[in-house]
């Protein structure tokens, strides 16, 4: 997983000095990173909502043809950090476990909103809210939820059972 990090950097210094060479356009639309909505101040809950949907928009970005290849490797690999369960600085080292969180993916989603064009970017925007806004199956999370439990429950008779049939319980 270390490797996977590695190469995932070295993506992001390729491609940010596939930028400065002037590979990619400018931010037309920063999504996620504009600092005014409507005339205010966006909330931090309102940013988090648009690092949200942004991060869904490159996923759905990076399997569109008009995309160059390099934004792809970039959107994928950032994509998949965001994503990840595993950080590169754990979590549990002070300040700098949330600092990979709160530097590593917001400049990730940047260099990736400068390399992918802005009209494609706003259109995968408009079917990143849509699917945002689909109304989440309480019936389906509950399905799961059992399925879960039950697993454990199996899980722990099959554990358990072996214990009750040896010979220093009295078993067989």
């Amino acid at each position: 997983m270390v490797f996977y990090r590695i190469a995932c950097i070295l993506v992001f210094v390729i491609s940010s000095a596939l930028l400065r060479r002037g590979a990619a356009v400018g931010l037309a639309a920063q999504g996620a990173f504009a600092g005014k909505h409507d005339g205010q101040t966006m909330t931090w809950r309102e940013h988090v909502r648009n690092l949200k949907r942004d991060v869904v928009a490159i996923a759905l970005a990076v399997r569109d043809p008009r995309v160059p290849w390099y934004a792809k490797v970039v959107g994928v690999c950032v994509v998949a950090y965001a994503l990840s369960p595993i950080d590169l600085i754990p979590d549990f080292v002070p300040v700098l476990g949330y600092l990979d969180d709160l530097v590593l993916v917001p400049l990730g989603l940047l260099l990736v909103l400068r390399l992918i064009p802005a009209d494609v970017m706003a259109e995968h925007r408009v079917a990143a809210s849509a699917i945002a806004e689909r109304p989440v199956s309480r019936a389906g999370a509950a399905a799961v939820i059992v399925v879960w439990l039950a697993a454990a429950f199996l899980l722990a008779i099959w554990l358990v059972a072996p214990s009750l049939s040896s010979p220093a319980c009295g078993g067989g």
